[in-house]
């Protein structure tokens, strides 16, 4: 019998799905402070049986298990609210970054087939593009959180409304529960297939190789729309009990004001806000004793600041997570013993993962060799929505290919090299080199561009496009910006534009990023404020 052959019965008794984690936390510790926001503290018992209302709400709307719906909003109490509510009702979220622009989310809306849309009311306006401009979905619910306007629910009123069944659906683990879109090397994201299966094995291993506890008070403070946030951070924390302080943003005036305030003992941030807490003047000022676990990751941690926040804050034991979106996000730790030992390392295979460097042919390779990094687990994705050709790309030889290039040494820890997708990490946040490049080519002036990343000491690399201009052509790096901005989210835009007259090729007319990587590496030394010129 496989666990398609089951009775509906048996699926839901045996459902281990995220919805599920809420409601177990619930039963066993009812009283316990779940969320704050603000001056909104709410229990366990509280948020599931808000969740509970929303999703019946949900439902009696149209939404139905399977059903896709866009979360297009910042952090706040009535995102977890809605996460929650779409994983009990069976649905599937689509989490959706905040700072797209409208043909983007459009896209998405298009590509996920979307049924529904909920906004936070600052985003109405891109929201409502993106549903003109997207091909016209059967869209059952739009709803706004923070307060309805024409056309647009009120979100918090549905978990007013009562008397509606709650769903009870039959879950099976590799159903699909969200897709997540990433940025890759095409101009394109993919939806990565979440399933509950992959999620709550990658929770383990957050759990474990993280050292996290029912007793955490975290702050929730990065992107939730991202996985880092959401699947590493928060979720784990609601499956143990822990309290989740959910601020906006990273502002670390506020950061610091919570830390003391609240006597948080956790938080995750990538080396970008490490960095500006540590050069805030409040740093040394707050009570920040209660902080016990950090954690970064999206980018390596700076030699030069990993000493200076041990030294600063030596009660602190800290974590490197590295992954990416299609591994839940966990792929290996860099635990507290290791982190001046292994300083700039990933760590190693966590707990519920397999890794490999490998060779063109797919072919392990020694330590101190570099190649490709793979994995294998019950992390990984089930496969990218609607493109069979890509997935099959992504898992051939039954291992997950991540497009990185990376060096395990003797004791299995690894190091990255380089992106063989060739993406941009700025400030935590992955960019397509290939989508701004196709930005910046729609310029009627431009001939070639390359994008990369350089080094930048605040946003650890920092997007840079050169630029050659058609013959007869003249344009200035203002105005390649000026076209960027009406095209591109705003962190995708480059920080440093630069024209040149050729760019570096092979003999078969390839560009040579790794040379203008060399070429332009000191660029962020230059005087604040240059991001033009020409070589």
């Amino acid at each position: 019998m496989t666990a398609s052959d089951l009775p509906v019965d048996i699926v839901r008794a045996r459902r281990h799905g995220i919805a599920d984690l809420l409601a177990r936390t619930a039963a066993r510790l009812p009283a316990r402070t779940a969320v704050v926001e603000g001056p909104l503290r709410q229990t366990y018992a509280e948020l599931d049986a808000l969740v509970s209302r929303t999703a019946g709400a949900l439902a009696a709307r149209g939404v139905a298990q399977g059903d896709r719906v866009v979360l297009f909003a910042r952090n706040s109490h009535g995102f977890v609210v809605a996460y929650f509510a779409l994983a009990r009702l069976g649905a599937v979220s689509v989490p959706v970054n905040f700072m797209l622009t409208t043909s983007e989310v459009a896209y998405v809306l298009d590509h996920s087939g979307a049924v529904g849309i909920i906004a936070g009311t600052d985003l109405l306006d891109v929201a409502a593009g993106a549903l003109a401009e997207a091909a016209p979905p059967r869209i059952a619910l739009r709803a706004a959180l923070g307060g309805g306007r024409a056309g647009w629910e009120d979100f918090a009123a549905l978990g007013a409304e009562r008397g509606h069944p709650v769903p009870d659906p039959a879950l099976e683990d590799d159903d699909p529960v969200q897709l997540m879109y990433t940025s890759g090397t095409e101009s394109r994201p993919k939806g990565a297939i979440m399933t509950s299966r992959n999620l709550i094995a990658q929770y383990q291993t957050a759990i474990v190789d993280g050292g996290m506890s029912a007793d955490d008070v975290e702050i929730h403070a990065m992107p939730l729309y991202h996985c880092a946030q959401l699947h590493a951070f928060l979720t784990p924390d609601i499956q143990l009990g822990a309290t989740c302080l959910v601020l906006p943003g990273p502002d670390p005036a506020t950061l610091l004001a919570t830390i003391e305030a609240e006597r948080v003992t956790k938080l995750f941030a990538p080396p970008t806000v490490w960095i500006a807490l540590l050069r805030h003047p409040e740093f040394g000022t707050r009570d920040l004793s209660s902080l016990r676990k950090g954690y970064y990751g999206a980018a390596p941690m700076p030699v030069a600041v990993l000493a200076e926040l041990r030294r600063r804050l030596p009660g602190l034991a800290l974590y490197n997570f590295y992954g990416q979106t299609e591994m839940s996000p966990i792929a290996t730790v860099l635990g507290p013993a290791d982190q001046e030992r292994k300083a700039g390392s990933a760590g190693r295979a966590a707990l519920n993962v397999e890794t490999r460097v490998v060779d063109e042919a797919d072919r392990p390779v020694e330590p101190g060799t570099v190649g490709e990094i793979v994995h294998r687990g019950p992390h990984t994705m089930l496969g990218y929505w609607r493109d069979p050709e890509r997935t099959a790309e992504a898992f051939r030889g039954g291992w997950f290919h991540s497009g990185d290039l990376g060096v395990l040494d003797e004791e299995g820890c690894l190091t990255i090299v380089d992106r063989k997708k060739d993406m941009v990490n700025s400030g935590g946040e992955n960019v397509s080199g290939r989508e701004v490049e196709e930005a910046v080519h729609a310029h009627p002036a431009v001939a070639e561009v390359a994008v990369f990343g350089v080094p930048h000491p605040y946003w650890i690399e920092a997007v840079t496009a050169v630029v050659v201009a058609k013959p007869g052509h003249e344009v200035t790096a203002e105005q390649i910006l000026t076209h960027c901005r009406a095209r591109l989210a705003g962190f995708k835009v480059p920080k440093f534009v630069r024209l040149t007259e050729a760019l570096p090729k092979n003999p078969s007319g390839k560009i040579l990023k790794r040379e203008l990587r060399e070429i332009y590496r000191d660029m962020a030394e230059e005087p604040s404020g240059d991001r033009g010129g020409h070589i």
